[in-house]
C-alpha cells in the first residue's frame, strides 16, 4: 500500500503540455507571454508604474526575448548576435517614434533616475576583480603581461595609422575606436569609458556610447573569426599548436589546477557581496574628489589592490562574485536593452558602420592577433593559443570571452582569456581616461 501511495504521488498530475517545453530566457513560454501580455496592457492602458518596478519588468522581458532571438540565429549566435539586437532593436524603436511613452519613461526612471546602470557595474567590476583566483590572478598575468603588452601597442599602432590612412585624426581613433575594442566589453569597458570621458570633455554619455559601440561589436566579430581561423592553422602545422596548452613546458598545467572552486550559492554573502560593490563604487567616488580621476576608474584600481594585498575576507570575495554572477546572468540583457533605448542614437550607430571604420577595427585586431603570435612563439609558448588569449583582449568581456575560445575548441584556456579581457580591460580603461584627462 505504501509502495502504491508513493507511485501515485512520483507520477504527474498531467503530462507537461507542448507550450511547457519550450522557453524563453529560462523562463516557460506560457509564463513569459503571460508577464509580457500583463506588462503590455499595464503599459497601453497607462498603468504602468513608472518607476524600477515598471522598468525591470520591461527591461527583462526585452532582454529575455532578444538575447534568445539572438542566441537562436545560426552564425549570427556566435557573433555576438544577442547583444547586438538588446542594443540596436531597442535604439531603432526609439529612433523611429515606435516606443511607447509608458514604456520609455520607466526605462528613463530606472536607467537614468535610478541609476541601475551604476549599480550594474558595481557589481561586474568588484565580483570579476575580487572572484578571481588570487595565484591565476598574479601568475597568468605574469606570463601574458609580455604578449598582452606587445599585442596591445601593435594594435594601438595599427588602428592609428589605419585610421589615418581613412582621414581619421590619431586622438579620435585611439580613444574612440581602439580603446572601445580593448577594453573589456560594453559592462566592463564602454560604460566606465564614457562615463569617465563624459566627465572630462562634458560630452553626453549617449553620444560617446554611441560612437564607441560599433568598434567593440565589430572587434569581437574579428577576433571570433581570427580564433576560429586560427584553430584551422594549428591542425594543419601541428609544431604551432599546443591543443589547448599554453606553455611549451606544461607549466600551466600546474596553474589552471588552482582555479576557482565553484562554492555553494549563500544569499547572505552575496548580500555582503553587493555591500562591497556599493561601497567600492562609493570610494571611486570619494578618491575622485581629491584626484580629479572619474570614480569607475578608480573603482577599478582599488578592487585591483585589494584583491592582490588579500585585504578583503575571503567570504566576502566569494559573495563579490555570487553577485556579479547574478547580475551578469540575470540584468546583462536587459541593461543592454536600456542603453541601447536611452543612451544609444539610431542615427549616429547607423553612421558609424563604413568600410573605412570596419578596416581600422579590423586592422586593431589583426596586429593584436599577429603580435601574440610572433611574441608567443620568442617566449617559448604555442602560438596558436598565445595568439588566440592574446584576441580575448578585444573580446565583448565574457562572453566574448566564451565566444573567442568555442570558435577555437580552446575552452581550457579560460583563466588566461579572463586575464587578458578583466585586467588588460581595466588597464585600458584606466589608462584612457588619464590620457583623456591630460590630453583633453
Amino acid at each position: 500500500m505504501k509502495s502504491q501511495a508513493a507511485q501515485a504521488s512520483a507520477t504527474p498530475l498531467a503530462p507537461p503540455s507542448l507550450m511547457s517545453k519550450f522557453s524563453i530566457g529560462g523562463a516557460p513560454l506560457p509564463m513569459f507571454v503571460a508577464i509580457a501580455v500583463i506588462t503590455g496592457l499595464a503599459a497601453v492602458t497607462g498603468r504602468l508604474p513608472a518607476d524600477m518596478i515598471g522598468g525591470f519588468a520591461v527591461l527583462m522581458i526585452a532582454g529575455m526575448l532578444l538575447g534568445e532571438i539572438g542566441g537562436a540565429i545560426p552564425v549570427f549566435k556566435h557573433i555576438g548576435g544577442p547583444a547586438i539586437l538588446c542594443l540596436f532593436v531597442p535604439a531603432a524603436l526609439l529612433g523611429n517614434g515606435l516606443m511607447d511613452d509608458a514604456i520609455l519613461k520607466a526605462i528613463t526612471v530606472t536607467m537614468k533616475t535610478a541609476n541601475l546602470q551604476y549599480l550594474y557595474i558595481a557589481c561586474l567590476v568588484a565580483g570579476s576583480m575580487l572572484g578571481m583566483n588570487r595565484k591565476i590572478l598574479i601568475q597568468g598575468f605574469l606570463k601574458m603581461f609580455v604578449p598582452l603588452l606587445i599585442g596591445t601597442l601593435a594594435a594601438i599602432a595599427a588602428g592609428c595609422l589605419a585610421g589615418l590612412l581613412f582621414g581619421f585624426s590619431p586622438r579620435h581613433t585611439f580613444f574612440f575606436i581602439v580603446m572601445p575594442i580593448l577594453g573589456g566589453g560594453i559592462g566592463e569597458g564602454i560604460l566606465p569609458l564614457s562615463i569617465g570621458y563624459s566627465e572630462i570633455t562634458g560630452e553626453a554619455q549617449g553620444h560617446l556610447i554611441a560612437t564607441m559601440v560599433p568598434a567593440a561589436l565589430i572587434g569581437n566579430v574579428v577576433a571570433i573569426l581570427s580564433a576560429g581561423l586560427l584553430k584551422r592553422f594549428g591542425e594543419k602545422r601541428p609544431h604551432y599548436n599546443g591543443n589547448g596548452m599554453l606553455v611549451r613546458s606544461g607549466e600551466d598545467r600546474a596553474l589552471l589546477e588552482g582555479q576557482n572552486v565553484e562554492h555553494a550559492l549563500d544569499l547572505r554573502l552575496m548580500g555582503h557581496g553587493l555591500l562591497l560593490a556599493c561601497a567600492l563604487f562609493i570610494l571611486g567616488a570619494l578618491l575622485a574628489s581629491v584626484t580629479g580621476i572619474p570614480g569607475p576608474v578608480l573603482m577599478i584600481v582599488a578592487a585591483a589592490v585589494l584583491k592582490v594585498s588579500r585585504l578583503i575576507p575571503e567570504s566576502m570575495e566569494t559573495g563579490a562574485y555570487q553577485m556579479y554572477k547574478f547580475m551578469s546572468t540575470n540584468l546583462t540583457f536587459a541593461i543592454l536593452v536600456g542603453l541601447g533605448t536611452l543612451f544609444v542614437s539610431w542615427d549616429k550607430l547607423v553612421g558609424a558602420f563604413s568600410t573605412a571604420y570596419f578596416v581600422i577595427c579590423a586592422s586593431t585586431v589583426i596586429a593584436m592577433v599577429v603580435s601574440g603570435f610572433f611574441v608567443g612563439m620568442w617566449l617559448k609558448m604555442f602560438p596558436v593559443e598565445s595568439a588566440i588569449v592574446t584576441a580575448c583582449h578585444s573580446g565583448l568581456g565574457g562572453t566574448g570571452d566564451v565566444a573567442i575560445l568555442s570558435s577555437s575548441n580552446r575552452m581550457g584556456l579560460m583563466p588566461f582569456a579572463q586575464i587578458s579581457t578583466r585586467i588588460g580591460g581595466a588597464g585600458m580603461v584606466v589608462i584612457a581616461t588619464l590620457l583623456m584627462k591630460f590630453w583633453h
